[in-house]
């Protein structure tokens, strides 16, 4: 399904809807157990109940949001739903007296509250339990007959089975183009006398991928697609299909036509202004927040290898106008000392070692949101490179330049999904995240960004 332009798997929505549900029906049980009496069941009279119960449901499902529970797929047994479901209820416990304290009088009561907790806990752990045991056993799958058999079919097919956005697929089959060079296994490989139609009636597939490499004027079987379209069948594109399974736009696949007539990639002035006020608000926010982070960070770097604390280097932002961004200094003053700039690479010997740490965590780019304020960067969007390395990644990567169209970000979508990037090949990977967000950006992506965000500094997964 896509919510606000973003591809979001129809199984985690299943999930996270009934899930608000439970998390309801939850501080209904909970109160009605706490005040049980001679008249069975018994509620309290309170005539903000059922917001305040919408209240819970929201502030538990953001806190299980910000532990990753709504992105990792469903291949967990319950030990590890019961570790992951433990620090969620505590966060969310912290928000909820927090607000109680904050505002008594919507307060329901600690005995009410205790109990609602542990019937909320005891319930998800069996839902999600369920649904683990529903994915694992195939019963929620969809069937798919890839058409071609070649380098991009089998590309496709290895994603599909990956599982890697909560989908469940059995592949039915690769339908073979004429004069196409088979890369998959020939047991996989369906007879192409039989016309689509009747290889998807058969494998009873629900959908088919468009995977041929060569679409030459009599190798492409449009009549027979059509068909299928009419009957019913989905036909999906291999471009769409990544950008659907992988949150990537595939450049190698890539053509102008489908950048100037496809849907997406809005740059209208209205979302451009709410960003804006945005950005203000949540600078302002956050430099509070992280203050004493960023002084300890400061001192640490003193300590270790002195001053600058910080430093300033150029980076090309929208448009390509150049400017020069702020960040804590993570490595050695000479690291570039008499060199032309170099790639930062995991294991990078000019990295301090509380450089390691600030990497790690994304500390080092808290600075960052002193250029957000003057405008030259938002919080979310691609991350800036700088004019030596940007001007040898447009000569040797199609559509580079199209990352430029927006600002750049203090985080994105390739930040939280790719590791550092150290060669072409990986800003080649970057690339392709950062075409789906300009194309699909959105504040609801915004929001799920900073999600995954406040994942990697709080769970440790930065690279």
């Amino acid at each position: 399904m896509k919510i606000f332009k973003h591809h979001i798997p129809s199984i985690t929505l299943s999930l996270f809807v009934a899930e608000a549900f439970v998390l309801i029906a939850s501080v209904y049980i909970g109160a009605a157990l706490r005040f049980y009496g001679d008249n069975f069941l018994l509620l309290p009279k309170f005539d903000h109940f059922f917001w305040l119960a919408c209240f819970f449901s929201m502030v538990m499902l953001f806190s299980m949001s910000l532990f990753g529970m709504y992105r990792s797929n469903y291949r967990e047994d319950t030990r590890n739903i019961l570790l992951r479901l433990m620090p969620s209820f505590l966060l969310g416990f912290v928000i909820l007296t927090s607000f109680f304290y904050l505002l008594p009088n919507l307060d329901f009561g600690r005995g009410v509250l205790g109990i609602v907790i542990i019937v909320a806990f005891i319930l998800l752990l069996l839902v999600r339990t369920i649904f683990y045991h529903t994915y694992e056993f195939g019963l929620i799958e969809s069937r798919i007959l890839f058409l071609g058999c070649g380098s991009l079919a089998r590309e496709c097919s290895e994603l599909a089975m990956n599982n890697i956005n909560h989908h469940n697929y059995k592949i039915a089959g690769f339908v073979k183009i004429k004069n196409e060079k088979c890369q998959v296994r020939s047991s996989s490989v369906l007879s192409r006398e039989k016309p689509l139609i009747a290889h998807l009636m058969e494998s009873k597939a629900n959908e088919i991928i468009v995977a041929v490499d060569d679409r030459r004027e009599g190798n492409f079987p449009i009549q027979q697609l059509l068909q299928c379209k009419l009957n019913g069948i989905k036909v999906t594109d291999a471009s769409s299909f990544f950008e659907r399974e992988a949150f990537q736009i595939r450049v190698d696949t890539l053509q102008p036509s489908w950048l100037i007539y496809g849907s997406g990639f809005d740059q209208s002035f209205w979302r451009a202004f709410v960003k804006r006020i945005v950005d203000l608000f949540s600078s302002i926010l956050i430099l509070l927040v992280a203050f004493p982070f960023m002084l300890i960070t400061a001192i640490c770097i003193y300590i270790e290898d002195r001053s600058p604390i910080f430093y300033k280097q150029e980076r090309v932002g929208r448009n390509g106008r150049t400017f020069m961004v702020l960040k804590f200094r993570s490595m050695r003053n000479d690291a570039e000392k008499g060199i032309d700039p170099q790639w930062a690479t995991n294991n990078d010997p000019r990295i301090t070692r509380v450089g390691k740490i600030i990497r790690k965590l994304r500390i080092d780019e808290l600075p960052q949101i002193f250029n957000v304020c003057v405008g030259d960067m938002s919080f979310v969007g691609p991350r800036p490179e700088r004019p030596f390395f940007v001007q040898q990644l447009n000569e040797q990567i199609p559509f580079y330049n199209v990352r430029h169209s927006i600002k750049p970000g203090i985080t994105g979508l390739a930040q939280v999904r790719y590791q550092y990037g150290s060669s072409v090949e990986d800003s080649l990977q970057k690339l392709q995240y950062d075409l789906y967000y300009v194309k699909n950006n959105s504040w609801f992506l915004d929001v799920l960004i900073l999600i995954d965000t406040f994942q990697v500094v709080l769970l440790g997964k930065g690279q």
